[in-house]
């Protein structure tokens, strides 16, 4: 089940009741209300594949009890990476198999030697990247005595399942999400009307520019030998703002839905696009990932502590995984380094927290400095994302060449008036609320009734009229 769709609003407004008029004496039931509506939401698409979503929950609830209960460091350890394995095995097996056969491979003939490797003919489990990740943090911090494990196992199912934010994230820790199943919620009104803004945006974000800049963004890259290079940066910058309204609009509904419940997820993005520096962008940008990686990859491979070599090394294994994370193609691996790259010279300069604040807080426009470092940011990671949405590593390099080439100065063959006007429209909305947690969190809020609903209008309106163009969430193939 997709958030944009008949489906999902018929279900929501089912769920919303049942919970809050008819389960909500009772948190056990409350809770398990979500777990079968979450299994719903998941099964919807393939029930199959509920059957990994389950197993992994009750191997992660079981280790994280038998973790609490061993004293011998050696034996917690084995169970630790019992976890780790079962989690990491699902996620290698349905999302890297083929990809591993194939290079191992090619690698075999390029040698001169033969091999018959068979790859298998999987589907690719909607949302296992990030329920894999949210179950493999509970163990670890389990393990690190951070948190006591939960002894209901229907608490722990909803928190694994939680169909909000199942399919796409944000990758929630237990330490914020499962104490909260283990609460008393009471509806607030003004929460739930703050959630429906959200969901609004998020919409606004996916139907209308996500999906729109879509169209035009597949027709360049699916035919880029066609296209001069001014057309091809045209296909680039589509492509950068239909990934972030696809991704972020996501995140919008995801965490507004939530709070319809009751439940508070953490942000996942915060105005990525306008950052002033990689350093910056990477701390806005995919928030829960990135801080995943920080927490339970770079920090116990050493982090900064060993030194500056010690600081490159783990900035690019962290990049370069990051990369993988997102899919078995070499592109994302040249993705991940070349973040990297851009990374460096603000690592080897100390300069990686120079901006740590809100861009221009509290003015209306940034100083000369800012929207320079802000343009030169944004030019780099249209340039980056190529690599993202490329087919292949051969396709592109031949994109990036033909946008340095003499066609760059030539007039574009496509000229998609009405969605570069849309991009603008939206890119002013988010730097006027650039300050709050999503963009439009307190714009209008204080208008006169009928601006203020005039507003909200708008956004509904050109959800209908142009939304009708049904792309898939980006993030559900990874």
């Amino acid at each position: 089940m997709i958030f944009n769709s008949i489906d999902f609003a018929i279900f929501l407004p089912i769920v919303f009741v049942l919970y809050w008029f008819v389960t909500n004496k009772n948190l056990r039931l409350q809770n398990f209300l979500i777990v079968i509506a979450s299994y719903l939401f998941y099964g919807w698409w393939d029930w199959r594949f509920l059957s990994l979503v389950i197993f992994s929950t009750a191997v992660d609830y079981s280790l994280g009890l038998f973790i609490e209960k061993q004293e011998d460091n050696t034996k917690r350890k084995a169970l630790l990476w019992t976890s780790i394995i079962v989690n990491l095995g699902f996620l290698g097996v349905f999302k890297y198999y083929n990809f591993f056969i194939d290079n191992f491979t090619t690698a075999f003939t390029f040698f001169g030697g033969e091999i018959q490797a068979n790859s298998l003919n999987l589907i690719l489990p909607v949302g296992i990247s990030f329920y894999t990740f949210q179950t493999l943090s509970y163990t670890i911090d389990v393990y690190r005595r951070k948190l006591e494990p939960t002894r209901d196992f229907i608490s722990f199912a909803a928190y694994v399942s939680f169909f909000p934010q199942l399919v796409a994230g944000p990758i929630e820790r237990a330490t914020n999400l499962l104490p909260q199943f283990n609460s008393p919620r009471s509806f607030d009104y003004s929460r739930a009307v703050d959630g429906l803004r959200q969901i609004l945006w998020g919409l606004f974000k996916k139907v209308v520019i996500a999906d729109n800049c879509a169209e035009y963004a597949n027709q360049i890259f699916n035919n880029s030998a066609d296209y001069s290079g001014s057309t091809l940066v045209l296909g680039a910058l589509l492509f950068t703002f239909q990934i972030y309204g696809d991704f972020s609009g996501y995140s919008d509904i995801a965490i507004g839905t939530s709070r319809l419940f009751g439940f508070d997820l953490m942000r996942n993005f915060a105005y990525p696009y306008f950052s002033r520096d990689i350093a910056e962008f990477w701390r806005r940008w995919h928030i829960s990932l990135s801080t995943w990686f920080r927490d339970y990859l770079y920090i116990p491979l050493g982090g900064s502590k060993g030194g500056m070599w010690m600081s490159i090394r783990n900035t690019f294994i962290i990049f370069i995984v990051s990369g993988f994370w997102h899919g078995a193609n070499w592109t994302f691996i040249a993705w991940g380094a070349l973040n990297a790259i851009y990374f460096l010279p603000l690592l080897l300069t100390k300069r990686n927290r120079t901006n740590m604040g809100i861009v221009a807080e509290g003015r209306l426009l940034p100083s000369g400095r800012e929207f320079a470092g802000m343009i030169t940011t944004f030019a780099l990671t249209v340039l980056a994302w190529i690599f993202f949405r490329a087919e292949n590593i051969g396709h592109a390099m031949s994109y990036i060449s033909e946008i340095f080439s003499t066609s760059l100065l030539a007039a574009p063959e496509v000229l998609p008036y009405r969605e570069l006007g849309l991009i603008a429209l939206f890119l002013l909305i988010e730097w006027i609320g650039r300050e709050d947690e999503y963009a439009i969190a307190r714009i209008g809020v204080k208008w006169p009734r009928l601006s203020k609903w005039a507003f909200y209008y708008f956004l509904v309106g050109a959800i209908i009229v142009l939304g009708d163009k049904k792309q898939a969430f980006i993030y559900f193939q990874f």
